[in-house]
């Protein structure tokens, strides 16, 4: 695509073709182009999660929803999220003169025809086509970005990480045998296994309803745009972890995470943002590498479908290469994705950043306010504000392309290439 709009030449002859018919038929009023716009649709990775700046949202009863208090039920539309830092609003889009950010934190492709307010756990938002629907009423849409698949029917993505988490937790500040601990049994302390995060089955339902979701967008698109033209771009997802922890994390008081009963070393990636066992690191990468696959697979089949389609797959899992949580020693600091944070019950704001010297009620009572208020952890391990600048770099390059699918990648100097 080289331009979001026609070409001077096409718009001149338009504009000609236009002249001869009104001199031929009966008058018409002129009416005036409809200001250009991008809009997001999707999921936490792409509403802006832990980007901060959270915008209210309109719920599914058309009443705006600000910050309703730590308390409020998780399915209050204003926790999705929709961040001014968003890449969707970092990106350097020439010719858009408006955007919209749609996506939802926990947003699932049941989400996009069907309201997420009558889903289980679902947030109280209208379907997020019927909102784009009523943008293309008074825009003409000519960049769609889209992050769908890591939450779905069979998992998501904050299970997942809750569940690797907790299994550090658990392993770290609790012995095998002390079952008493546990308000409601054992939690297993081992690291996470690929199949403990999605298994082939799982990947494939997960890729068929992405793909019937992204086939009632570019449907909808098609009935409600403008002039007909946009470009889709479907982003994948970046793992806010490394490959492996930097050499600093990896034991603490001769203790590391492969014996039982590890706290001092628990708390130290804890501060660090990233508490999760050496072993679960690899698994984690092969989800992320499927989820890409799933996102590509999915524009590929459409554009099978659609032939005429301007469709674009972005692939962002390397875009925080040498900045990922616990990558260098100074982590958090430097790096592009929050940190895993908690809050104490009850729920005040206020961040757990230090788990040293707590003892193992303590931890239990923390963890179970981010079950209970599970807005108070949602932001970890989703880009943060600076992470979202990065994407926005990545969506600038996808927007200008004329391939059908780019690498954004992060070098050692901090620079990033999209090709």
């Amino acid at each position: 695509m080289s331009s979001f709009r026609r070409t001077a030449l096409v718009a001149a002859l338009a504009v000609t073709t236009a002249a001869l018919a009104t001199a031929v038929a009966s008058p018409a009023p002129a009416s005036a182009a409809l200001p250009t716009a991008a809009v997001a649709v999707g999921d936490s990775f792409i509403s802006g999660e832990g980007a901060g700046a959270y915008a209210p949202v309109v719920d599914v009863n058309g009443v705006a929803q600000g910050f309703p208090g730590w308390t409020a039920p998780n399915s209050n539309a204003y926790f999705c999220h929709r961040s001014a830092n968003a890449s969707l609003h970092r990106a350097n889009l020439p010719g858009i003169q408006a955007r919209f950010n749609l996506a939802c934190s926990g947003g699932q492709p049941y989400d996009i025809a069907t309201a997420s307010a009558s889903r289980t756990k679902g947030r109280q938002v209208a379907a997020q086509l019927d909102q784009l629907r009523a943008v293309a009423q008074t825009h003409d849409i000519d960049l769609v970005l889209v992050g769908l698949g890591s939450n779905n029917s069979t998992f998501t993505f904050g299970n997942v990480a809750e569940k690797c988490a907790n299994r550090f937790i658990a392993d770290a500040w609790t012995g095998w045998w002390e079952f008493w601990a546990y308000l409601n049994g054992p939690v297993p302390q081992q690291p996470c296994s690929d199949a403990d995060l999605a298994t082939p089955a799982q990947l494939d339902a997960a890729t068929a309803e992405t793909v019937a979701a992204a086939r009632q967008l570019l449907t909808t698109l098609d009935q409600v745009d403008a002039d007909g033209q946009h470009r889709i771009v479907f982003q994948d997802y970046t793992n806010p972890l490394p490959f492996d922890l930097n050499a600093t994390f990896h034991s603490e008081d001769s203790r590391d995470d492969t014996r039982d009963k590890f706290r001092a070393l628990g708390a130290e990636r804890y501060a660090a943002g990233c508490p999760i066992h050496r072993a679960s690191l690899l698994p984690g990468h092969h989800f992320s590498q499927g989820l890409g696959t799933l996102v590509q697979s999915t524009r590929d089949t459409l554009a099978a479908e659609f032939p005429t389609a301007d469709l674009v797959y972005l692939n962002v899992q390397r875009a925080f290469d040498g900045a990922r949580l616990c990558e260098s020693a100074a982590s958090p600091t430097g790096a592009l994705a929050t940190p895993i944070r908690l809050q104490d019950s009850p729920p005040s704001g206020a961040l757990v950043t230090s788990l040293s010297g707590k003892d193992k009620i303590a931890i239990q009572r923390i963890a179970n306010t981010c079950a209970t208020y599970f807005q108070t952890c949602q932001e970890s391990w989703h880009p943060n504000a600076a992470g979202h600048q990065v994407l926005g770099q990545c969506l600038t390059g996808a927007a200008a392309t004329v391939a059908p699918a780019v690498s954004c990648v992060r070098a050692g100097d901090g620079s990033v290439t999209v090709s």
